[in-house]
């Protein structure tokens, strides 16, 4: 009860309930003593920086001043902080700022120097390039965030897919007349007798029977030129069975073949005829 006489109002105080590390189900909220932790354990950097100018922006952005309006020394100063910071952590990534920190030092080193009204004006400012490329880098800078904040699919946006339910068309026959039917089946008959073919087959010739037949022309007994012998429309294989019916019958010595000089024209003519070189040659003539 308060002085006055009302009741003192009593407002609940929340508890906050702070996360608790378990491990089988044993709770920690002290660091073990015989805990080991090596010198080359994991690091967690929180800013990250794509290069020098990201830092230099990063700099810059931090202490809140015109980018037009550089601080040399103030921020030559910071810059090499990081970059001392990075090359005990991380040397491979020193290279390229320490590019970034001379050219930081060439322009504290002119913007110190005192100069000449004629050298200023012809020179201009010593940070005008560098104030060109933060500029830039801004720029490109701005839009890749800007790119990034919109809406991407599978990160902001699910486009979802539904599967086409399976359909089951029915196939309507054609309604066709008899007489349509027919006429289809005079079609396909006339267009079968387009693709009909027949097979040739040569005819069988016998070197017996050629031999007879050269035999029943040379009965004369006169001489008849060697290529007489020969028809043209029997092709290769009458010419091969002709030659070898003659050679048969030189071999069982019932033909003579007669040449009168060398390349001239054989004559052929059956033994025991009665004609003689004379006759080859009146022939020849």
């Amino acid at each position: 009860m308060s002085e006055s006489g009302s009741p003192e109002v009593v407002e609940p105080v929340e508890r906050v309930e702070t996360a608790v590390p378990l491990v089988y189900g044993q709770a920690f909220t002290e660091l073990p003593q015989d805990l080991y932790i090596p010198p080359d354990a994991l690091e967690v950097f929180l800013e990250a920086f794509e290069g020098p100018l990201d830092l230099l922006l990063y700099l810059i952005r931090k202490q809140n001043v015109d980018i037009l309006d550089i601080p040399v020394a103030e921020i030559t100063r910071q810059y090499m902080g990081y970059v001392e910071l990075m090359k005990s952590v991380r040397l491979e990534l020193a290279a390229e700022y320490l590019v970034m920190a001379a050219m930081l030092a060439e322009i504290k080193s002119r913007m110190l120097l005192p100069r000449s009204s004629e050298i200023e004006e012809e020179e201009g400012d010593p940070r005008a390039e560098l104030i060109r490329r933060l500029q830039e880098y801004e720029r490109f800078k701005k839009a890749a965030e800007d790119l990034d904040t919109l809406p991407r699919v599978g990160r902001d946006i699910t486009v979802p897919t539904l599967p086409a339910p399976e359909a089951k068309a029915r196939k309507l026959l054609p309604d066709v007349s008899l007489n349509e039917l027919m006429l289809a089946m005079s079609e396909v008959m006339r267009r079968a007798d387009l693709f009909e073919s027949h097979q040739v087959s040569r005819e069988t010739l016998s070197t017996r029977e050629r031999m007879s037949d050269v035999l029943e022309r040379l009965k004369g007994g006169h001489f008849v030129p060697f290529i007489a012998l020969f028809t043209v429309e029997e092709g290769r294989i009458g010419v091969v069975v002709t030659f070898m019916a003659v050679l048969e019958l030189v071999k069982e010595s019932l033909i003579e073949l007669v040449q009168n000089e060398p390349f001239a024209a054989i004559h052929v003519r059956a033994r025991g005829g009665e004609g003689s070189v004379a006759e080859v040659s009146s022939a020849e003539a």
